[in-house]
């Protein structure tokens, strides 16, 4: 009707309330409610409020309004409005009473029958869509509504690669949804696919993996898929891919081992890939045309499609995913997922607020979208259901595809129960799982303990990025001597009491790092704060910082090219600027390659020196000295049973460029760096170049 507008809202279990905005003059209301489309009887207003075009009337039901029917308020006056039912998500015990705990939501396929499970607590109608072939018409079956508000659909017979999607109606509003439980998909998720995993079997070659004993056993590369493996300067095949990433034997144009090989150099014993998941930004069917890290998730269960070798394949994606996590396990390395979790892109598009509205995303106290990040709506993660969502992903990952690790993208959004579901789930499946983020203070719009690094007590599994470390080290780079007594506390893991209080509970909870993939390069750093230090100058603070970090207790963490001082060009959140700015570039690894052997020596020490790996703040304080000599920071380590064999263990770190020159034991040895050693009397004298890291021992 012109000039009139008309809204009913189920505000309070059994409570209706109609507001009619109209230039008509005002009548008696006495509405007619349609419950799935049979007309009850008369209502009348409970609380009536009007203005000269405004009423707003309150109609107190007799019991609570059962949700998954289709609701209607007729007026003769002016007509039908549908009552809209989302605000029921907002009350008081919603998440109790539609909790499902099931594990079979998504299609669960058969030989037999393929089965079909929605949660849609709201919903009045869910219709499946499916066909067999994509040359078929789409098939539509009523699904039907069951306890939990979780709707079902059987399929007999056998529907393998089956396409699907879900018309869901909400509040009489229809929407065209894929499964937020899809475990396949076509190009650019716009249909899911059932998939017969039964087929789909790689061996994990789990069995080579090195237990862990903590967490500082670790040595973690990061990088992501496209970038490890899209350089022309290689001749790795299949360029941008999963399968690119493992492919054994490859050289870089100097003749230098790349990809795979590049990484079993190194020696390091964990990858860390940016998402791996299915994500929005980059066209699957067109991967080169354009480019993203992947921090917009579309499909949690599944992998990216752009990163197959068939793009047109559903299961290509997955196959291909398999096959790079077992050949990276079959040498030895562990992979660990890099997931977001936090936030989507958009939620108006979002799968979740279409199949259940009003859910899935937090809000602010005036009702708005809250938007902690600043890089899309927060998820609920402290809502039962959506919590359910975020473990069984994870679970999936772990079982179905041998993940064995997760990085959590700002962290500090999730609460702090849901990321110990994860942990305890995970470390029941392999004690070795190791889980880690960034566990920035962000705030956020829920009165529950969140996973930031404030809350470290309770989240006793998981590391957290040390921005602490990051930043003091950088300014040290610098020949910014205030923060030196950081550095101290930061070498000893950053867990006991020593110049400043601790920040964790042990040194498993430090990933040392000084950049990862959304920082500027270390290289380009350096050239944006010391624009007056040479190439070279430069290139010795990158190496001196790699072994630093290799050299502290804790976590050692590195971005992929940092062991080559790799430049972004002076850009820092490349996240879309394509493979010029991201790329490992292999020409730049041939030219600088005794960096690489520098590091690789570096980690096969650290591997050696089981000192190295102590995390427990009661055995790292009485265990070493650290202190200045000059210039030089000094870690001296006396206890001579943690470092048995050996009788004597320094490390000493010169950030400036003056050279120094440090008493050592008599007979020592440097097993890191370019000094020089001269015997005196009763001991030694070394002489530690400026810039530069020297480990020294004596037997």
């Amino acid at each position: 009707m012109k000039d009139t507008y008309l809204n009913a809202k189920l505000v309070e279990p059994d409570l209706l309330r109609l507001v009619v905005f109209s230039s008509l003059p005002w009548e008696r209301i006495e509405p007619v409610l349609l419950i799935d489309g049979v007309p009850g009887r008369k209502m009348k207003p409970t609380r009536l409020n009007t203005l000269s075009t405004l009423a707003i009337a309150d109609f107190r039901l007799d019991a609570p309004l059962e949700l998954g029917h289709s609701y209607f308020f007729v007026m003769p006056q002016y007509g039908g409005v549908p009552v809209d039912v989302s605000e029921a998500t907002r009350f008081p015990g919603f998440d109790e009473h539609y909790y499902y705990d099931g594990d079979d939501l998504g299609a669960t396929y058969s030989k037999k029958d393929t089965r079909f499970a929605l949660w849609a607590p709201l919903a009045s109608h869910v219709v499946l869509a499916f066909r067999d072939k994509p040359s078929e018409p789409f098939v539509p079956v009523n699904m039907v509504r069951t306890d939990k508000g979780v709707y079902r659909a059987i399929l007999p017979g056998d529907h393998e690669l089956a396409e699907y999607h879900y018309f869901v109606t909400n509040s009489e509003v229809t929407r065209k949804v894929t499964d937020p439980y899809a475990k396949a998909s076509t190009l650019n998720g716009e249909e899911s696919v059932v998939a017969d995993f039964s087929k789909l079997k790689v061996p994990s070659h789990r069995e080579n993996l090195p237990l862990l004993d903590s967490y500082t056993d670790a040595v973690i590369y990061e990088a992501h898929v496209r970038d490890m493996t899209i350089s022309p300067d290689t001749d790795i095949v299949h360029k941008g891919t999963f399968l690119g990433m493992v492919e054994k034997g490859r050289k870089t144009k100097g003749g230098h081992p790349a990809g795979l090989d590049h990484l079993l150099a190194l020696g390091v014993t964990h990858i860390q890939l940016l998402p791996i998941y299915d994500y929005k930004s980059v066209d699957e069917a067109h991967p080169g045309t354009t480019y993203n890290w992947g921090y917009d998730p579309a499909q949690y269960f599944v992998p990216e499609g752009s990163y197959a070798s068939k793009l047109s394949d559903p299961y290509s994606r997955i196959i291909d995913c398999k096959k790079m996590i077992s050949a990276f396990h079959e040498s030895r390395i562990r992979v660990i997922m890099d997931v977001v979790y936090n936030h989507v892109y958009e939620y108006e598009s979002s799968v979740f607020e279409a199949v259940v509205p009003n859910f899935y995303f937090r809000h602010k106290q005036n009702g708005k979208m809250a938007n902690t990040s600043g890089c899309g709506d927060d998820l609920a993660s402290e809502r039962p259901m959506v919590r359910k969502m975020i473990v069984d992903a994870c679970r999936f990952w772990i079982e179905e595809y041998g993940i064995d690790g997760f990085r959590f993208d700002l962290m500090g959004i999730l609460d702090v129960e849901t990321l110990n579901q994860i942990a305890k789930m995970a470390k029941a499946h392999d004690k070795s799982f190791i889980l880690y983020g960034e566990g920035w203070n962000m705030g956020g719009e829920v009165h529950k303990p969140l996973g930031h690094m404030g809350n470290y007590r309770d989240m006793p599994d998981y590391g957290f990025f040390n921005d602490w470390y990051r930043e003091s080290f950088k300014r040290l780079l610098i020949e910014d001597r205030g923060v030196v007594n950081d550095c101290k506390n930061l070498l000893c893991g950053s867990c006991v009491d020593f110049i400043v209080g601790a920040k964790f509970l042990n040194a498993n909870q430090t990933i040392n790092y000084v950049e990862c993939h959304d920082n500027a390069t270390l290289f380009d750093f350096l050239s944006a704060r010391r624009g007056d230090l040479s190439e070279q100058e430069k290139l010795r603070l990158v190496q001196l910082a790699n072994l630093t970090i290799l050299s502290s207790f804790g976590v050692p963490f590195f971005h992929m090219g940092q062991e080559i001082g790799l430049t972004k060009f002076g850009e820092d959140n490349t996240y879309n600027k394509g493979d010029h700015y991201n790329q490992m570039d292999y020409g730049l690894l041939d030219s600088r390659y005794p960096m690489v052997e520098t590091l690789a020596k570096a980690i096969r020490l650290r591997k050696k020196l089981r000192a190295l790996h102590v995390f427990d703040p009661r055995v790292i304080m009485p265990s070493v000295n650290v202190y200045d000599e000059g210039e030089v920071i000094r870690v001296n380590y006396v206890d001579a049973n943690l470092i048995a064999p050996l009788k004597t263990l320094d490390i000493l770190i010169n950030p400036s460029p003056r050279e120094y020159r440090c008493s050592v034991a008599l007979d020592s040895e440097i097993e890191i760096g370019e000094g020089r050693i001269t015997p005196k009397d009763d001991h030694s004298e070394v002489l530690v170049p400026g810039r530069s890291l020297l480990i020294v021992t004596s037997k």
